[in-house]
């Protein structure tokens, strides 16, 4: 990895940046994988990936990195994956819209949370309302195995471009735990599913 000169893109706070970031924060305090005085840390804290290789890029530093026509490009790319997939789980994507519709807004709410902007709109109340209307037959075991699999193809995809800083990857895989532990306490369904390689403690 070259010398880093973060950010790359310009950061700013979008609809659910600050909310998930202070969630995700607090039950990583509590399992001990960010110090007491995490809110402390402006390495933590901020929007902005740290320069520092040692440091670890936290997830909503992420548009800090890759911009937004990456992060559009792993969503657009998880999608055909989905719509090429069996009828029992890609009818349920399709009756809500078609893949430019889901990549709109799936790609949007990660802008967001990865502080790139104000782009999903309605927050956390738009994205609870999608899983418990839109997308509430996939909500289960079944579904989010196969939801899990399918982006891990999509993010072991060769051709798709992470840039050289090897942190991404990992504060990806921790946006993505972090995702599903939340809808499997919300859902009751076992929370063991496996992206790879999350941040350190």
């Amino acid at each position: 990895m070259g010398t880093s000169n973060y950010p790359n893109y310009p950061t700013s706070n979008g609809y659910l940046t600050e909310t998930i970031r202070n969630q995700y924060i607090s039950k990583a305090m509590d399992n001990k994988l960010l110090p007491e005085n995490a809110y402390d840390l402006s390495e933590v804290i901020s929007l902005d990936a740290s320069n520092d290789p040692s440091k670890p890029i936290q997830f909503w530093q992420l548009y800090s990195v890759l911009g937004q026509d990456r992060i559009v490009d792993i969503v657009y790319a998880f999608y055909q994956r989905v719509f090429d997939d069996e009828k029992w789980f890609s009818d349920v994507f399709a009756a809500v819209g078609g893949i430019g519709h889901h990549v709109n807004t799936q790609a949007s709410m990660w802008v967001d949370v990865m502080g790139g902007g104000l782009y999903y709109h309605g927050g956390e109340f738009r994205l609870n309302f999608h899983h418990t209307h839109n997308a509430m037959a996939l909500m289960n075991e079944k579904g989010a195995e196969r939801w899990v699999e399918l982006m891990v193809q999509t993010l072991n995809d060769p051709t798709l471009d992470f840039t050289d800083d090897k942190r991404v990857r990992p504060a990806i895989n921790t946006f993505l735990s972090h995702f599903m532990s939340k809808y499997a306490a919300d859902f009751d369904f076992r929370d063991d599913r496996n992206f790879g390689e999350t941040n350190p403690a």
